[in-house]
């Protein structure tokens, strides 16, 4: 039973019990809250026993979960420490990450911090590019992007993240804003890189001719959302980079049925990637499986 003990499922367990709570452990593990409900759901029925006593915006462990948490918090932190200090005794494993910016600071660094304290010995560099992955200064082991357009032949291609934009503001700001309608009256904030999204939200709900009473353009979608986040206006902006706004209440959607399809994300890893890339694109797989919006927090 040892060997088959879903161990990804044990750690949510015991940051929900911990915490007692499902939200706080999400936050702690960088995840979704249903994330975590899911996983210690598979440690339940796993064990065959309940856990937790699920109750109105609170969790309570059961004996069962009491007995649990004694017995394999300690050696489940005793195998992580162990791991950590054979990891650390390695020096010079590094693995080098292109990514376009705003991705990077809002969704990669919010998170890397799981990977850094999974695998300690191993050093992420960031390289942030608005550059395609087939340029010809391009060096990295794995690099992330929307689409399989613009990618070097000899890249192993992974599907990564599918994502969706929505209509988000600050929530002061969108507090009014019960149909598309409310938007004529406030302004909109554009990226120069993502000008067609209001226009592509538009045509897709059928809406054209809705207007705002003004619109500013910035460089980035990263000054666009932290505009957003002050108040300066409402945008149009994929999941993949609001979710931890929305989760932490900076920014709230009131349109969460109102959604843009997108591409998804792929990520390339390099022909010659170390062990190190291979463990990091295991990580991002990780990642992507338990990324989703919180919509009960959108709204």
């Amino acid at each position: 039973m040892a060997a088959q003990l879903p161990l990804n499922a044990v750690r949510a367990f015991l940051a929900a019990a911990r915490r007692q709570s499902f939200t706080l452990a999400a936050v702690d593990l960088h995840v979704t809250h249903g994330a975590i409900s899911r996983q210690v759901k598979t440690l339940e029925d796993f064990l065959g026993v309940a856990l937790f006593e699920r109750r109105v915006r609170q969790v309570r462990l059961t004996a069962a979960g009491q007995q649990f948490l004694a017995e394999a918090g300690p050696a489940l932190d005793q195998v992580a420490a162990a791991a950590r200090e054979v990891m650390a005794q390695a020096s010079g494993r590094t693995v080098r990450i292109n990514v376009r910016p705003t991705f990077a600071v809002r969704w990669l660094i919010p998170r890397l911090s799981d990977f850094v304290a999974q695998y300690p010995g191993i050093e992420p560099r960031i390289l942030t590019s608005i550059a395609p992955p087939n340029a010809p200064d391009a060096a990295y082991d794995i690099a992330i992007r929307r689409g399989l357009e613009n990618w070097p032949d000899t890249l192993g291609m992974h599907p990564f993240l599918e994502d969706e934009a929505l209509l988000v503001g600050a929530p002061r700001l969108m507090r009014d804003v019960s149909e598309p309608a409310a938007l004529a009256s406030l302004t909109l904030l554009l990226a120069k890189t993502r000008r067609t999204d209001w226009d592509d939200w538009k045509k897709h709900l059928g809406i054209r001719r809705l207007r705002p009473k003004a619109q500013i353009l910035f460089d980035h979608s990263h000054f666009v959302l932290q505009a957003a986040i002050d108040g300066l206006g409402y945008t149009i902006a994929p999941v993949s980079l609001l979710a931890n706004d929305l989760a932490e209440g900076r920014l709230a959607c009131p349109l969460p049925d109102l959604r843009l399809p997108m591409g998804r994300y792929y990520y390339g890893v390099h022909p010659s990637a170390s062990s190190e890339a291979l463990l990091f694109s295991r990580w991002l797989d990780s990642q992507a499986r338990t990324f989703a919006v919180p919509l009960s927090l959108a709204r």
